[in-house]
């Protein structure tokens, strides 16, 4: 039986992670860029874990088949849960060559470390961010 607390960031990332499939589909992407682009309300102060716990759920759920090749809202879903706790991150974007395809690439950092989401940064050429990084 898991302990309570990793089972609530479970819990919070698998319907942050519904909720971004959706909003990936049906929100208008200006829309979905302008809201990741918003620092949080408050920026309160944290626990390094949080960060820690956040990925791990995040990332734990993303290797189910139901989330597979969902980055774009992997990365929304994880922001989304920074923010809730008032911590800022930049939510960002690019492509990677693989061959003759493009491949998209959506990830999470905060402080130029990457929180969720693997880029390879040898072959990713980044396109836009949103969102603030603290100071």
């Amino acid at each position: 039986m898991m302990p309570p607390r990793p089972r609530r960031y479970l819990r919070e990332a698998a319907a942050m992670l519904v909720l971004a499939r959706v909003a990936v589909r049906l929100v208008p992407a200006a829309r979905l860029f302008a809201w990741a682009g918003q620092p949080p309300r408050r920026i309160k102060r944290f626990a390094a874990s949080e960060i820690a716990w956040i990925a791990w759920a995040v990332e734990t759920l993303s290797g189910r088949s139901w989330m597979r090749g969902h980055e774009l809202a992997r990365a929304l879903a994880a922001q989304a849960m920074l923010r809730r706790r008032g911590i800022a991150s930049r939510l960002c974007l690019g492509v990677a060559r693989d061959g003759a395809r493009l491949a998209a690439q959506a990830w999470v950092e905060r402080r130029g470390k990457v929180v969720v989401g693997t880029p390879d940064a040898a072959r990713v050429t980044r396109l836009a961010e949103f969102g603030s990084e603290p100071a």
